[in-house]
């Protein structure tokens, strides 16, 4: 599994790095590493008054502060990571770096909660989401996992994006440890909320309550019927959880709820906005829950 850590020497970047760095089945199973920290350029007035050798030394320390302690946590795991650094907008430079070296996976620390995308990630972690299709893991600013085996959710909805979650996760299932739990998570509509009017034009349900159990049924096992048969393929146990409402709310309250360790959510692609880039559940998501993310794009 090859990985890229974006590092900038903040709480944030070492709390993905400490993620990584707790991953015991995964370090065993000798995955590539790159830390990558981006710098932005010295203004050119200043570079041409003290000279390129003055510049590039400037650049050298500042990566050697960032980084070495992040090989250095990673040594300590029993991992061996490559580093380097790039001049430029930090974002261009971790998406372009991701697509270059065909990388399996991004981990990123992103920060706590906000009404605007920006605020929920940062606007570096929200550039590398509207520019690459590359799976994300963002991290906030919190523990590492103690245990190895971690309690994953996987949020689907029936899409394809849900489904490529599924197979990523299936895929490179050593990263969430020897024996996870796999949690398979669908929210149907609550039908509940439809009414009808009466001849008198009251407000009558729409549906009983046997109608209401039957859709939603229907609904889930839709959803999440194809998915059973990727678990089944390969011999993965895995639990099945029918939540109904508010998609995003019911899956961060459940998260909450189940202690999960780690929730995996699929994404559509690229876009400028945060609906275009993630789509409004998963942005939801991420505004309620502090929990690392693993966004997957359509495979």
């Amino acid at each position: 599994m090859k990985i890229l850590i974006p590092v900038d020497g903040s709480k944030f970047s070492t709390a993905a790095v400490g993620f990584v760095a707790s991953r015991a089945t995964l370090i065993g199973k000798n995955p590539s590493i790159e830390l990558l920290n981006v710098q932005t350029p010295v203004p050119s007035r200043a570079a041409s008054v003290v000279g390129k050798a003055a510049v590039k030394s400037y650049h050298d320390d500042e990566a050697a502060r960032v980084l070495k302690p992040a090989v250095s946590a990673l040594a300590k795991a029993g991992m061996t990571a490559d580093s380097g650094y790039a001049i430029g907008h930090p974002a261009e430079e971790i998406a372009r770096q991701a697509d270059a070296d065909d990388v399996d996976l991004i981990v990123m620390g992103a920060h706590g909660h906000g009404a605007l995308m920006q605020l929920v990630f940062g606007s570096v972690t929200h550039g590398v989401l509207a520019r690459t299709k590359r799976p994300v893991l963002l991290v906030r600013d919190r523990a590492a996992p103690k245990a190895d085996s971690l309690r994953v959710g996987i949020a689907v909805d029936g899409s394809k994006y849900g489904r490529a979650a599924v197979r990523y996760v299936l895929k490179h299932r050593d990263l969430f440890g020897a024996a996870p739990a796999f949690i398979l998570m669908h929210v149907v509509p609550d039908f509940a909320g439809a009414v009808m009017p009466d001849m008198a034009g009251l407000a009558l349900p729409a549906y009983s309550d046997e109608e209401i159990k039957a859709m939603q049924r229907k609904a889930f096992d839709t959803a999440v019927a194809p998915l059973r048969k990727l678990f089944e393929k390969d011999g993965v146990k895995f639990e099945e959880v029918c939540l109904s409402g508010a998609a995003a709310e019911e899956i961060a309250a459940f998260a909450k709820k189940r202690k999960l360790d780690v929730l995996v959510l699929g994404s559509h692609g690229h876009g400028a906005f945060k609906a275009a880039v993630l789509g409004s559940v998963v942005t939801r998501v991420a505004h309620i829950s502090a929990l690392p993310l693993l966004l997957v794009r359509e495979a």
